[in-house]
């Protein structure tokens, strides 16, 4: 059976597009991590991130890090990882909560209190859903939802996975079950579907403009000042800068920054530019054309650390949600808020633009 499993793990590896070695060291991972179904390396975000932070620590621990083989099988597990997290389903899909079934099952966040499971019981004027409980028990009491806002995170069966905000209107018994009521709304978004995760920051850098008439070097260090930005949210392919002054689009630029005592250095192009005249600032959306792979994996590394309560809650639905497409395609279940992991896009919460940030330089 064993040889089976192992037979079947290096079949997907190739398909996948991994070379022999690193197949042996993913395999030799899922059975250090106890993972009792190594293909899931190939299908689940959360646990291709336990991989991923088991390659980084050993890499670190044996100062193979900063090596060329590393830091290229590193970047293929992102790019891999990325792959399976994101949507790219291009199907119109569910527009309205009035459309969700009987029986769909949910995941819901209620601010302060963390993840619960429940399921739809009725659909009709509103959603009626069973209480929901945390690892099967009643932490919150009926009375207790009612009027709060909460999240809630699905898996539609053959679709794709949906998040909406809602609130709870009342709570109530239904055919013999302790359950609350949602309002009905327009407003979900599928789970995933941006080409690239992105997390809200706050990072100080230097911005360079680029000579346009010669090559750049990548490998060069800026050690003069440029002019002084900050780094409202970040991904490894690209940044919302704000600068002080009017920005230009289209402008070739590089930012240079520090992550974890890391330099990092994007070079890229100003796409658009979003002014604010009464604090004299300026947006920069930020596309990033080139960065050394060992930067992007720390940028990568960075986005996925570094998370709040609210963000690991959102994330911790979405494990629980994919484990239900999985089921759907027939992979066994896991406990995956053991092995939740930053793995989808956050929503980031906004810097309010109407209030000033002081640069002592200007990058007009």
């Amino acid at each position: 059976m064993v040889f089976q499993v192992q037979i079947q793990f290096f079949m997907m590896g190739q398909d996948q597009g991994f070379k022999f070695n690193e197949i042996i060291l993913l395999w030799k991972l899922a059975k250090e991590a106890e993972i009792e179904e190594p293909l899931k390396l190939y299908v689940s975000v959360p646990t291709l991130n336990m991989a991923i932070s088991k390659v980084i620590m050993n890499a670190k621990e044996n100062g193979t890090e900063s090596l060329e083989s590393t830091q290229n099988f590193i970047a293929k597990l992102y790019d891999y990882r990325t792959k399976i997290d994101l949507e790219h389903d291009s199907k119109k899909g569910l527009d309205s909560t009035k459309y969700l079934e009987k029986g769909q099952r949910l995941r819901i966040i209620l601010k302060g209190k963390g993840v619960f499971a429940s399921e739809i019981l009725n659909v009709g004027h509103e959603l009626i859903i069973q209480l929901p409980l945390q690892k099967n028990v009643r932490t919150v009491e009926p009375g207790d939802w009612v009027t709060h806002d909460v999240s809630v995170y699905l898996w539609r069966k053959g679709d794709a996975g949906y998040v909406f905000d809602t609130r709870v209107t009342n709570a109530g018994i239904f055919q013999g079950q302790s359950v609350i009521y949602l309002a009905h709304t327009n407003q979900l978004e599928r789970a995933q579907k941006r080409k690239s995760v992105r997390s809200a920051c706050q990072i100080y850098a230097q911005l360079y403009f680029i000579d346009t008439t010669a090559e750049p070097n990548y490998d060069a260090l800026e050690v003069e000042p440029g002019y002084k930005c900050l780094l409202e949210d970040i991904s490894e392919d690209g940044a919302m800068i704000r600068i002080g002054g009017l920005g230009r689009q289209n402008v070739k630029i590089k930012i240079q920054f520090d992550i974890d005592e890391r330099i990092i250095i994007m070079f890229g192009i100003i796409r658009a530019v979003e002014f604010n005249q009464q604090a004299n600032q300026s947006r920069l959306h930020f596309e990033c054309l080139h960065i050394e792979k060992e930067m992007k994996n720390k940028i990568l590394e960075f986005i996925y650390r570094d998370l709040s309560e609210d963000k690991k809650n959102e994330l911790t639905a979405l494990a629980e949600v994919e484990e239900e497409s999985l089921a759907e395609n027939g992979v066994r279940d896991v406990d995956y808020s053991e092995l939740v992991n930053p793995s989808v896009e956050p929503r980031s919460e906004e810097v309010d633009f109407e209030e000033p940030i002081s640069f002592d330089g200007d990058a007009s």
